[in-house]
């Protein structure tokens, strides 16, 4: 009797077990991210490989972001949301054709079966310290828009030092990604030479009171737009991370350390193996909570094809090609029809 063939499988969905439900996110130490060792490196990919296949969701230490950086970006933060309601309206993201500037309390709602997200935001793009910005970001292209400086002195500055610490961090990921993806290491270098960035200062009140579960500070969603996310929240605890047993496992805040959690255009571009996973923001701390995302993703220009790790006879690409600027404008453009 001749066995039957089994199918195929790409090389990553073969290598490593995807049906495990995990119970807590991993912390990947990134002291090796710079090494001049090639084995410590694919070392690191591989732990990277690991949370990417299986949760989605990794915590990163020895990051090399300096914490007077990131305390003043949260000065800053701080201060924005403190000011007068007219003042931040003045800079509404719907007055702006390349969503950029201030979202207003439930001026999103990410879960259509929500009432709103019980948040308020600041969005700001790539933008040089001297204040110029790339004239062909095709949807994006376009200036940041900014509280006047005799409101807030310094904030620009104080953001922008953080914005292009967190972009030089996400660059220097792209290359354990590609190892973990049994790639070139440089596979990414030629993408991400104007890459896209979008950074969001964000601000919960605490959601006291009544309890309306259709109101929470985001709602259930995946990372729609980019690639990948990378977090600094502080240390109110609110962000939850749904798990294959649709069990809500707590990312609990870990001093020193941000969050990267996979977007769904990386999903996409790795035919859904790596993972991008629901989670959402809920604070009932009784404390005001602020954090800091900073969106990545490639150039706007790239084709999203499927990767050759992740494709095979077997397992062909799900999805068709569109540039990632494509992509970007129209899942944001979805994120807020809503409110207009």
């Amino acid at each position: 009797m001749t066995e039957k063939k089994q199918p195929s499988k790409p090389l990553l969905v073969a290598a490593i077990r995807t049906e495990s439900t995990f119970e807590e996110i991993p912390v990947i130490d990134l002291k090796n991210l710079y090494s001049d060792d090639l084995a410590e490196r694919r070392a690191l990919a591989d732990l990277v490989r690991d949370a990417c296949i299986n949760v989605g969701f990794f915590y990163i230490k020895n990051h090399n972001v300096p914490p007077e950086t990131i305390s003043k970006a949260l000065s800053a933060g701080k201060r924005f949301f403190a000011l007068p309601q007219p003042a931040k309206d003045a800079i509404d993201i719907h007055k702006s054709d390349n969503f950029k500037g201030y979202t207003a309390l439930l001026g999103e709602n990410t879960n259509p079966e929500n009432r709103g997200d019980l948040h308020e935001g600041f969005d700001i793009g790539w933008e040089a310290l001297d204040g110029s910005v790339r004239s062909d970001d095709g949807a994006m292209t376009g200036e940041n828009v900014w509280p006047h400086s005799k409101d807030l002195p310094g904030f620009r500055e104080e953001v922008l030092e953080y914005y292009h610490a967190i972009v030089n961090l996400g660059k220097a990921l792209f290359p354990i990604f590609a190892l973990a993806l049994d790639l070139d290491e440089d596979f990414f270098s030629d993408k991400i030479t104007k890459p896209a960035a979008i950074m969001r200062l964000l601000h919960y009140p605490s959601q006291g009171g009544a309890v309306d579960d259709r109101v929470q500070g985001i709602g259930a969603h995946t990372e729609q737009a980019l690639c990948f996310t990378i977090l600094w929240q502080d240390d109110v605890p609110a962000l939850q991370v749904l798990n294959k047993d649709h069990k809500w496992v707590n990312a609990v805040p870990i001093p020193g350390t941000f969050v990267v959690n996979l977007g769904d255009q990386f999903a996409r571009w790795t035919n859904d193996i790596f993972k991008s996973t629901v989670h959402r923001a809920v604070n009932r701390s009784g404390q005001e909570r602020y954090s800091i995302p900073l969106f990545f993703g490639t150039d706007y220009d790239v084709k999203l094809e499927a990767l050759p790790s992740c494709v095979s006879a077997d397992f062909p690409p799900k999805y068709e090609v569109v540039t990632a600027g494509e992509y970007v404008k129209s899942r944001l453009e979805s994120t807020y029809a809503h409110s207009k």
